[in-house]
């Protein structure tokens, strides 16, 4: 009598390919959730070299911008001048990360901007829009 068996030589390629498809999918996952990160870290260089015009690449269409003389809502161009004039004036040394992380898909991050003029505590927070974190507000505190 022939006996049948439930392991056969079918059964480990179907195996071996589940195994490499949840490999693939663990990856994927962990790959998007470093991207989700890099604007805001992207954010962070551009703050650490005081490039205004960097920061503009992540900054949504209009933007909160608080500077410790004045605060205001300002467009991508308008954030731009604002910014390099800020960056410039003050010269910025570094940016150093106090603390970052995400609420429900925003972004934050606050730390210390180090300039020539003196140490400023700033806060930066990101929201997702059509798929991109973008940079909506962001302060400077003497």
């Amino acid at each position: 009598m022939a006996q049948i068996s439930l392991r056969g030589p079918q059964t480990k390629p179907f195996f071996m390919k589940k195994i490499f498809t949840l490999a693939g999918a663990l990856m994927i996952l962990t790959l998007i959730s470093f991207k989700s990160m890099s604007g805001l870290d992207d954010v962070i260089n551009s703050l650490r070299t005081g490039n205004a015009t960097e920061l503009s690449k992540y900054v949504d269409d209009n933007i909160e911008i608080s500077l410790p003389d004045k605060s205001n809502s300002y467009s991508r161009a308008q954030a731009v001048v604002i910014l390099q004039d800020f960056f410039s004036t003050n010269g910025v040394k570094n940016f150093v990360v106090t603390h970052k992380g995400d609420n429900r898909g925003s972004q934050f991050c606050i730390g210390t901007l180090q300039t020539r003029s003196g140490n400023f505590r700033t806060t930066v927070f990101m929201k997702t829009k059509n798929g991109r974190q973008l940079v909506k507000e962001i302060r400077f505190q003497s």
